[in-house]
């Protein structure tokens, strides 16, 4: 997926734009980049992979190249950023979250106008360069946004730090988050008057801002356009009537401690969980959480059942933080593995649920339920706190599946139906008999005494938004259309 953070201060920014942009590395697993803005030096720039290492430990040997009151950073699943653009809007940086379905064919459209473009990262499309381009047709910053806004099929958010302030601009259906924040530090100064810094930050994650100082002031708006100075917020275009922010954040992105939409990742969670448990009636010795996503559900599943949490699985944290996603899928079994120790002690002759975010592929719960029978499970019944995902997503990266057959639910229902786009809806919808049939044939293949997964509306209440404000596409393939007309987002 993705995430940014962006700060502009009345005095340095370096230490809190380093620390801020941290906090959105378990959004992403590929690149990172840093950039700030000094009136003296102009911009500063840095990018690197994080293929085989953490973000802090690529850029703290580099912060002091950097100075400025003001700058970015990105964590990016996508494309080298941020680029760093001239233009008859001034010079500046750009950072995206974004997944763009149709980057060659705006490219080619570009091209035609005789734009220059990159080739970059594996002779792959820069798709923030191409966002930057589109931006610069526009007559301002705020026009060349809104030519994102209608040349794109998919979702884009963006920051952007010009030489006097930072533009933040949300996906015109608020897919993808951005929060702000802000902070007032009073102090001494070197010289022993009193001193007063003030800062806004930005970022795609909350968590960002409490360690910092920051104090959450407000989400941006779908299609919400604003400038920050140190100073204050600029509202540049007021936000779009519809939201489909993605479910998807509160069952599995999202970090614990992160707000969306002023409602807590955390709180989600458990609140689902209590309600399957609840609702089921298995008979079990111990609920467990897979970790990081599935605990939050399994605290709320425990409390629901009445049955006691018990850490039976733990994740080994000293060397594996979080989850690196080779593109290997036989590496991406291992790093699965590696990371989760069983605990036999607790596991011998148990009963025991197990939560977990959500199946894919299957491939690392089954072999994680494998390991789990071999240090003694008597019975493993596995809760999953979202429904199944049966629609590939178009809007957010969020899979490295390069295909919908990629899901174990689609390989099933090509199996049942003999191709897997026949009788989706039924499929989708919880209950009917084409749905309790996949459901037990998931389970018969990934080798589970039961399985079940969250209803779409319990999933919905615990999150507290109307179902039409949350995006459930990956679920029931309800999105809005993406060929939308220009007056119904754009006036």
């Amino acid at each position: 997926m993705g995430g940014f953070f962006g700060t502009i201060s009345t005095r340095d920014c370096v230490n809190d734009l380093f620390y801020g942009t941290d906090y959105n590395s378990h959004l992403g697993t590929r690149r990172a980049g840093l950039v700030t803005f000094d009136p003296e030096k102009g911009f500063t720039r840095s990018i690197h992979s994080l293929e085989r290492d953490y973000f802090r430990s690529k850029f703290e040997d580099e912060l002091g190249e950097f100075r400025g009151h003001q700058g970015l950073g990105v964590i990016s699943d996508t494309d080298p950023q941020p680029i760093i653009i001239n233009s008859h809007l001034g010079r500046y940086a750009v950072v995206t979250v974004a997944k763009i379905n149709n980057l060659r064919e705006i490219a080619d459209e570009l091209l035609a106008q005789r734009m220059h473009l990159s080739e970059q990262s594996a002779n792959k499309l820069n798709q923030t360069e191409v966002v930057a381009l589109l931006i610069n047709m526009g007559n301002s910053f705020v026009d060349g946004i809104n030519r994102v806004y209608r040349k794109i099929r998919g979702s884009c958010s963006m920051l952007i730090l010009t030489e006097n302030g930072i533009i933040a601009a949300r996906d015109f259906l608020g897919r993808t988050p951005i929060v702000i924040g802000h902070k007032e530090v009073h102090q001494l100064s070197p010289i022993g008057t009193d001193d007063y810094i003030r800062a806004y930050g930005v970022s795609s994650e909350s968590t960002s801002f409490p360690n910092l100082n920051y104090k959450t002031v407000r989400d941006v708006g779908p299609g919400e356009i604003v400038r920050l100075t140190a100073d204050g917020i600029e509202v540049l275009q007021a936000p779009f009537k519809r939201c489909q922010i993605c479910s998807f954040l509160w069952v599995y992105y999202g970090f614990p401690a992160s707000c969306y939409e002023g409602i807590n990742t955390e709180d989600v969670r458990e609140k689902n969980g209590r309600m399957m448990g609840k609702r089921d009636d298995v008979e079990a010795d111990m609920v467990c959480g897979i970790p990081d996503s599935g605990v939050g559900m399994a605290v709320g599943y425990a409390e629901g059942s009445h049955i006691p949490y018990k850490r039976a699985v733990l994740k080994y944290t000293p060397t594996w933080p979080r989850s690196f996603t080779p593109s290997d899928q036989s590496r991406r079994r291992l790093v699965a593995k590696m990371k989760l120790i069983p605990n036999e002690a607790m596991l011998k002759g148990q009963r025991i649920v197990f939560c977990d975010d959500s199946i894919v592929r299957g491939t690392q719960l089954r072999d994680n339920v494998k390991e789990f029978f071999d240090n003694g499970a008597s019975e493993i019944h596995v809760r999953i706190s979202c429904p199944p995902l049966v629609y590939g997503c178009p809007f957010i990266g969020f899979t490295e599946s390069k295909s919908d057959l990629e899901y174990i639910t689609r390989q099933i229902i090509r199996d049942f139906e003999g191709d897997d786009r026949t009788n989706l809806d039924k499929y989708s919808q919880t209950d009917t008999p084409e749905y309790k049939r996949m459901v037990d044939e998931i389970a018969r293949r990934l080798g589970l005494t039961s399985l079940k997964f969250a209803r779409m509306e319990d999933l919905v209440e615990s999150i507290g938004l109307p179902k039409e404000r949350v995006c459930t596409h990956c679920f029931d393939g309800s999105s809005y259309d993406q060929q939308h007309g220009d007056g119904e987002f754009f006036g």
